[in-house]
């Protein structure tokens, strides 16, 4: 029999997603647990309009103006294992901030995590140890926009980017270990990193290049950042670039395009809900919509033993229910 969509006022959706978002937050608590025992971390943020907090920022008195009035999507995508969980927050903080909050789970035993972000220092989360990566791609980006301006010196420079990223796709390719794939970085991609790390000192000491020019500054970024930029070649398992992140962000700022702003601090909170859910089950390569209605479904059993229902293990939950149930009550309910 087909199924016959009937539209519905926006107030009614509103209801029905919000008091679905109540019965998941056990499962997004999950998420976060799990994530905070991630091997790698990646974050980063990106503007957004809550007319909640903007309607306060309108009514603070002058002397309390030094408040933070900005509002931000942070993105934290965690790799546990072999999978990814995918985490939205949207408020006051910043990324370094919101992942504060994830990383207070983690297990008091773990070792440091890899932190990959780009260079912004609010990307940290203050007063927690993670291990430090920057973002090559958010380096290489700085020569892209100057190769007009410095066709020679910025052309070198990619051909070295160019290797690095050739290199890791190969160690992808060949589904490397962590250790593998450092000494494969470490042979082929080490070498010309260094000749460029030279290279930048020589620019820079010997005054061949104008410091406050574009050049200039995007060359002190990297000799600025270097250790972090470069992990990748000392620590197994650290990525090049943060692009996992900005493809995730990509959703809130679709919705930002298209809806404009959330009206309220809660409608926020179940976006980022819906978001996490929707990314997460996206990486794991699995039927998003799907895995909405099973876990809405089974809203009871996912209550008991939320761990039980990630995308990457839901499935086989749900076929023990059935079979559970069916052995019960003869009756088959996988439909």
């Amino acid at each position: 029999m087909p199924y016959h969509w009937l539209p519905l006022p926006a107030s009614t959706q509103w209801e029905l997603v919000n008091d679905a978002a109540k019965q998941l937050a056990p499962l997004i608590d999950c998420y976060i647990d799990a994530a905070a025992q991630g091997q790698v971390l990646y974050n980063d943020d990106t503007p957004m309009k809550i007319l909640e907090l903007m309607a306060e920022n309108e009514e603070r008195e002058e002397n309390s103006k030094r408040q933070r009035t900005g509002m931000f999507t942070t993105g934290v995508i965690a790799k546990c294992g072999e999978n990814l969980i995918a985490l939205f927050f949207s408020g006051r903080n910043h990324a370094g901030e919101n992942l504060h909050r994830v990383l207070e789970n983690r297990a008091k035993e773990l070792a440091a995590p890899i932190q990959m972000c780009d260079a912004l220092s609010r990307n940290l989360p203050a007063e927690l140890e993670t291990i430090l990566s920057n973002c090559l791609s958010h380096g290489r980006r700085k020569f892209v926009e100057l190769v007009d301006n410095f066709p020679e010196e910025c052309n070198d420079i990619l051909k070295t980017f160019s290797l690095v990223y050739k290199h890791d796709a190969e160690a992808r390719e060949e589904k490397m270990s962590a250790d593998r794939r450092l000494q494969y970085h470490q042979a082929h991609s080490g070498p010309p990193m260094q000749v460029l790390h030279e290279w930048f000192d020589e620019q820079i000491n010997d005054k061949l290049v104008e410091p406050n020019s574009g050049l200039g500054e995007a060359i002190s970024y990297m000799r600025n950042h270097w250790q972090a930029l470069t992990l990748f070649l000392r620590e197994p398992g650290a990525p090049i670039d943060n692009n996992i992140c900005e493809r995730g962000l990509k959703k809130a700022i679709l919705h930002r395009k298209n809806a404009l702003f959330y009206k309220t601090q809660n409608g926020a909170r179940v976006g980022d809900l819906y978001m996490s859910l929707i990314h997460t089950a996206e990486l794991a390569g699995i039927n998003a919509y799907d895995y909405l209605c099973k876990i809405q479904r089974y809203a009871t059993h996912m209550k008991a033993q939320p761990e039980q229902w990630m995308p990457w293990n839901y499935h086989d939950t749900v076929q023990r229910i059935i079979e559970d149930e069916r052995g019960t009550t003869g009756f088959d309910d996988s439909g």
